[in-house]
């Protein structure tokens, strides 16, 4: 497993115990900062799982939009908490990371998704983010691509 696949499921561990426990992300990063000083091991996974968390939490109202516009009658109340954070963690990388190709985003999500949730979790969840990235590649076709911030890190690796 790649460390940038390490880091997303760091990060998705991260956002479901926020959600979950209703935590400011500021909290679960303190306390996940403290695991990462424990724990170098993982010292590979920490810094990407950290960018996703902050950028989800930054941006969060425009995603929760971008993912409502892209999946056809589902309320953000009405996902699974899990399929929730899965879908802000994949929007996040499509719109906000330029360094990760659509594919690999859409991929490593439902990947998390088939893993972690349900089988029909992983088809919407693949749905939602290649609905998300067409309507990205169109826009910037017609020369209205959506304005983002770029992420530093390293290439994706495989």
């Amino acid at each position: 497993m790649s460390a940038r696949s390490k880091a997303r499921k760091r990060a998705l561990d991260m956002l479901y115990v926020a959600e979950v426990r209703d935590l400011p992300i500021a909290d679960v990063l303190a306390t996940e900062t403290v695991r990462h000083l424990d724990q170098p091991e993982r010292a590979s996974s920490w810094d990407y799982a950290r960018q996703i968390v902050t950028g989800v939490d930054d941006d969060r109202a425009v995603l929760d939009e971008i993912i409502v516009d892209h999946a056809q009658g589902w309320s953000i109340a009405r996902m699974p908490v899990l399929d929730r954070c899965i879908l802000r963690m994949g929007v996040w990388e499509l719109r906000f990371n330029p360094e990760v190709p659509d594919a690999v985003a859409i991929a490593e999500a439902v990947e998390l998704a088939q893993s972690l949730s349900t089988e029909e979790s992983a088809g919407f969840v693949n749905g939602v983010l290649g609905a998300v990235a067409g309507g990205r590649n169109a826009a910037a076709k017609n020369g209205d691509a959506p304005s983002g911030r770029s992420v530093a890190g390293d290439q994706e690796s495989r």
